[in-house]
């Protein structure tokens, strides 16, 4: 059996704030993509880990909830509860960070499989926060940014004296001329 762990993009890296495309194909790379996210989840040890993690635009994420291990790909969260819980809250791509953050006790997702089936996520408690958690990934949102204030500026600040935290942030060169040339 095939095992890839892949290296978790860090909080800086511009694609963890980028709104991730639709999944419009079900082919083996898919495939191959959820495998990665699955064995990268479960070597971190994670609760959750989205495509972007991995530096890949794509919809799609994974999961490790009490033993339950599932992913799903093009999620829509539909339904939120209005009853709340927090908890505290940490993030493969902000690692050693741990803060409390409010999330709804109970949500449903609709997607699809790897397979191009659909599949209903009814999540409660912690599979809620970690689905929640990786839908905000998906669409460029970090866990910090749903921190009340004062626990947002201890984030930050750890973030800052974290041995991560000061790396140069990744730079991105772009071609001055188009895709076919100038």
């Amino acid at each position: 059996m095939r095992v890839s762990v892949t290296p978790i993009r860090l909080f800086g890296d511009p694609i963890l704030r980028s709104k991730a495309e639709p999944v419009t194909t079900f082919d083996r790379e898919l495939r191959r993509l959820v495998d990665d996210l699955t064995d990268t989840m479960l070597a971190a040890p994670g609760a959750g880990l989205a495509a972007p993690q991995l530096g890949v635009s794509a919809r799609v994420f994974t999961y490790n909830v009490d033993g339950e291990v599932g992913h799903m790909v093009n999620p829509v969260i539909e339904t939120v509860s209005d009853e709340t819980q927090d908890g505290n809250e940490g993030c493969l791509s902000i690692p050693g960070i741990s803060l409390p953050c409010v999330r709804a006790m109970r949500t449903r997702a609709v997607g699809f499989d790897q397979h191009g089936e659909p599949i209903v996520i009814d999540a409660a408690r912690t599979l809620a926060r970690a689905v929640l958690h990786e839908v905000d990934h998906l669409d460029g949102v970090l866990f910090i940014d749903r921190l009340d204030g004062p626990n947002r500026k201890a984030a930050m600040r750890a973030i800052r004296e974290s041995d991560w935290g000061g790396a140069p942030a990744l730079t991105i060169k772009v071609s001055p001329h188009g895709p076919f040339g100038a």
